[in-house]
């Protein structure tokens, strides 16, 4: 029974993400990621982790997901731009600048986050130990990577940005 769960949520994952590579449609090639994302979260109920694979329904396949979907609307793909023309001149010198200062602080967090890391912190016996130690886990062990995920899902809401819109021809106006 269990090779079977494997297999099929296998087969999820891997339909969903050549969905979402051969989709032209942003829309479908989003409700591909939907796909994919529970293949992942049914992985994770496999492995017992029902935490982790609620969160990934919760928080991936139905808020990142609605994200992608807002700004795949929000940019009306039906429209043209010129992409010759910029239409703030400061605004790659100022992404460059945020950019350094993000970097900046991811470095800063890493940093403190080394210098506060507990040799195994004991069990507490109140009903909050589990979220203290999910949370030190989260913000003090793995800082870097959830740093590192969080830019990731700019860098794709960016990407669907950019992939979204469409370049004039000569002859459109």
């Amino acid at each position: 029974m269990e090779m079977l769960v494997f297999i099929l949520a296998s087969a999820m994952v891997l339909g969903g993400a050549v969905g979402v590579i051969v989709r032209a449609n942003p829309v479908h090639a989003a409700l591909s990621l939907v796909l994919t994302l529970f293949g992942v979260a049914v992985h994770f109920v496999a492995l017992g982790a029902h935490f982790l694979a609620a969160v990934q329904v919760i928080v991936y396949a139905g808020a990142i997901f609605v994200l992608f979907l807002f700004v795949i609307m929000l940019l009306g793909v039906d429209t043209a731009d010129d992409l010759s023309i910029e239409p703030f001149p400061i605004q790659r010198p100022l992404a460059g600048v945020v950019g350094l200062g993000l970097a900046g602080l991811v470095i800063a967090a890493i940093v403190r986050a080394r210098d506060r890391i507990a040799e195994g912190t004991p069990l507490e016996s109140n009903g909050d130990s589990n979220i203290k130690q999910l949370a030190d886990n989260l913000f003090q062990d793995w800082v870097f990577a959830f740093e590192f995920t969080s830019i990731l899902l700019i860098v794709a809401v960016a990407g669907t940005v950019l992939l979204s819109r469409k370049t004039k021809k000569a002859g459109d106006e």
